[in-house]
């Protein structure tokens, strides 16, 4: 059986965010279905996020079972970007609607995130990122994959408790991973370091003539 390719990963999570707000969307009052939308969509995004950014450090701090996870964060990462369109179509919405001006501070601050989202799939074409220089390339790399978290992780955290238990408890799982991801992440960054270390400690003293 063939592997899935990235346009198919694409389509499938563009897809699943589309029958997320048509299934919203068969009952329920407008101002209810819209907001439903904005939290279902985002959630369905940040899965793919997760899955993108959080892959390759399973596979450094947990072995080659998550290998395949690792491989397949290129996908992930577009897949992530096209299903975050839905969302976006449905914020472009609410804003087009909206009887009173949205902040402008939350507005710059996710606006931000879209920016390092659409900057980020763009660079995945391999003839753009070889235009930069590799540590250039994983600094730019770092910089967006960390603010967009961090994005996520701000709009799960706020007032989770509105709502009841009920409402906590659909907020608890999307803000425990975005906690995690970061760490993950950061475990991940100081075991590689730490290994290379090793590595260089183990080549010098193989280098070094034994003195009787």
């Amino acid at each position: 059986m063939n592997k899935p390719t990235t346009a198919q990963w694409m389509g499938a999570s563009f897809a699943g965010a589309v029958v997320i707000v048509l299934a919203i969307y068969l009952g329920g009052g407008h101002g209810e279905k819209l907001g439903l939308g904005l939290r279902a969509t985002a959630r369905w995004s940040f899965f793919w996020f997760w899955l993108a950014s959080a892959g390759g450090a399973l596979a450094t701090l947990f072995g080659p079972g998550f290998n395949a996870l690792a491989r397949r964060g290129r996908d992930f990462g577009l897949a992530f970007a096209s299903a975050h369109l839905v969302h976006l179509g449905l914020v472009a919405w609410l804003l087009y609607h909206s009887a009173t001006p949205f902040p402008r501070s939350p507005l710059i601050f996710f606006s931000i995130a879209v920016f390092w989202t659409y900057l980020l799939a763009l660079l995945s074409i391999s003839r753009l990122s070889a235009m930069l220089s590799p540590s250039i390339w994983w600094l730019v790399r770092t910089i967006g994959v960390e603010y967009i978290s961090f994005a996520f992780l701000v709009d799960f955290a706020k007032n989770p408790f509105n709502g009841g238990v009920s409402n906590l408890l659909a907020y608890l799982p999307f803000l425990a991973l975005a906690v995690a991801g970061p760490l993950l992440r950061l475990a991940a960054a100081a075991k590689r370091l730490s290994q290379r270390r090793g590595g260089l400690r183990f080549r010098g003293a193989v280098s070094t003539p034994i003195q009787s």
